[in-house]
């Protein structure tokens, strides 16, 4: 191929927001390479089509997870993205950006002030469009003045649940403030969700930041490109090798080559090339260009325990879902309006919440949908119900992500370690608690005759109710921190604060991968973020 001044690696939303950005200017040559097809599904744009695309390998990568002691020693589907817009196209679409003080402790593990809340706010209303205009703390496309930024659409949900506004007032029962904005910097409360959605259609990362830029001559696209390894001459990337049409093809890059192919992805490639834990290079007879211990360690998510409560004299989709008049309904209500089921995002109300009056900020987050059933991939149950998702947003259990052979299209091993510490198993239990406290304990709930049928009344005490989090945990697929930044003396840290890979040169990582601790709450907005600093370093080293 002709050489490009960038190489990017994954058309994820990172790999998005980096395109559009570093071919703004005509003079720089991009190259994007996506090993998944395009975005040109319908049951990506239909929100509920999540149910459709997560598994499918059109879509995911459908990774699973090695068997995990702290869930019973259960493998569980790890979706990631293989599609432009990656997992924007197939997540859940809610837009959340976390606390103020997850961003004051990325500068502080990083040495770096430009990582603090304070500098963060700008960069997150520079992409955001969101529905209640400009103001302190969100961007409009109307306030930009200019057609370019402010791509990514911020919408309310179009569609309401009688059970769910019955969780508000029984949050309101126990304690829970209701609020009006997840995103200001403190969560603390209870509120409906916004979603990355306009007019009841998913907004993904392929069509805020890559349409728009599709018709730049000096940017292209390659789909169906999965990645070899990065070519080095020494410690210096000259760009990469590809397989695209059963071909092994080179793309040189000039100035830089960025991963930004995901916490799975990038220390995967990076390890492929030789850059990573030597021990583990070794074990599978590649040769060792740079020992860099922390490439594929500190994989953090957030893991959640699903409960599950049959009600009453209340609508719940799986009552819609099981008749053919409600399918109908639903489609019509979609067809005409853009609203309704159709459009919903698997979670409409979440609560922010203290598991115990000791943490200094919310540490459990709630996604409270009006549907239910046994796992992820099973129809939805035959009778009224609803799900309490809780999870640990601050996780202290640490995993890794570590190739499992030299073949580039050999999954690589992901191992969760869930709920390996004692205070990520004592932090289920109190979820567990308090979720029961809210449902069950209220007098806003008493109308609909809730019954625990997940995990089951008959679980009390403390054993009882770890083990029921080590059944019904999963994660919500929220990966991050495998190449993270950190200081210099940090012996982990795989980048830079400016996402420069140590010991290399001309490579960066700019993805989720970076991250030293997790955000509290769901990461593709932080992501978006942290694309959007790693596009001006870039430009502006």
């Amino acid at each position: 191929m002709d050489p490009y001044d960038y190489v990017i690696v994954g058309g994820g939303t990172a790999g998005c927001v980096l395109a559009n950005r570093l071919s703004t200017d005509p003079r720089n040559s991009v190259l994007l390479l996506e090993a998944g097809g395009k975005d040109d599904w319908i049951w990506i744009h239909i929100p509920v089509g999540l149910l459709r695309c997560i598994g499918n390998p059109r879509t995911d990568w459908c990774y699973k997870t090695e068997p995990d002691p702290g869930m019973n020693g259960r493998s569980i589907l790890y979706p990631r993205g293989r599609v432009l817009g990656g997992s924007s196209s197939i997540n859940a679409m809610l837009y959340l950006r976390g606390q103020a003080r997850d961003y004051d402790e990325w500068a502080r593990l990083t040495g770096d002030s430009g990582w603090s809340w304070a500098s963060v706010l700008p960069v997150f209303k520079q992409s955001e469009d969101h529905w209640r205009g400009a103001d302190a703390f969100h961007g409009a496309r109307e306030a930009a003045g200019h057609a370019m930024g402010h791509e990514m659409r911020v919408d309310r949900q179009r569609v309401s649940w009688e059970i769910l506004d019955a969780f508000r007032d029984a949050a309101l029962e126990s304690g829970i403030a209701e609020i009006e904005d997840f995103n200001r910097g403190d969560n603390a409360g209870c509120s409906h969700y916004d979603v990355n959605q306009r007019r009841g259609v998913r907004v993904n990362a392929s069509k805020a930041f890559l349409r728009p830029a599709k018709t730049r001559k000096n940017l292209t696209v390659l789909t169906h490109a999965q990645v070899k390894r990065l070519r080095l001459d020494g410690r210096r990337v000259l760009g990469v090798e590809f397989f695209r049409d059963n071909e092994e093809v080179f793309a040189e890059a000039r100035r830089e080559t960025l991963l930004a192919a995901g916490s799975i992805g990038s220390p995967q490639i990076l390890q492929l090339s030789g850059v990573g834990p030597g021990t583990l290079l070794q074990q599978h007879g590649l040769s060792v260009v740079h020992d860099l211990p922390g490439a594929g360690e500190n994989l953090q998510d957030h893991m959640q325990v699903r409960m599950v409560f049959k009600i009453q004299n209340a609508l719940t989709l799986n009552t819609l879902a099981n008749s053919w008049w409600g399918k109908v309904k639903m489609g019509l209500e979609y067809a005409l309006k853009r609203s309704g089921p159709l459009s919903m995002a698997p979670s409409q109300r979440g609560a922010f919440v203290k598991s115990d009056p000791s943490q200094p900020t919310p540490n459990l987050q709630y996604h409270v949908n009006a549907m239910s059933l046994d796992k992820f991939g099973d129809p939805l149950h035959t009778f009224p119900g609803f799900t309490a998702s809780v999870c640990n947003l601050h996780p202290t259990s640490r995993g890794q992500v570590h190739i499992k052979s030299a073949d580039p299209r050999a999954y690589p091993a992901i191992k969760l370690n869930s709920f390996s510490t004692s205070e990520d198993q004592r932090i289920a239990i109190q979820s567990l608690r308090l979720t029961r406290r809210i449902v069950t304990g209220t007098e806003s709930m008493k109308k609909y005759s809730p019954e625990e049928y997940l995990p089951g009344a008959r679980f009390q005490s403390d054993g009882e109710l770890a083990q029921a989090a080590a059944t019904l945990g999963t994660t919500i697929f929220h990966p991050v921190g495998t190449c993270k930044m950190g200081r210099v003396d940090d012996p982990l840290a795989v980048v830079d604060p400016q996402l420069r890979v140590r010991g290399i040169e001309r490579l960066r990582v700019i993805d989720a991968s970076v991250m030293p601790a997790i955000t509290s709450g769901n990461t593709n907005a932080p992501v978006v973020m942290i694309a959007e600093k790693g596009a001006r370093f870039v430009l502006k080293p």
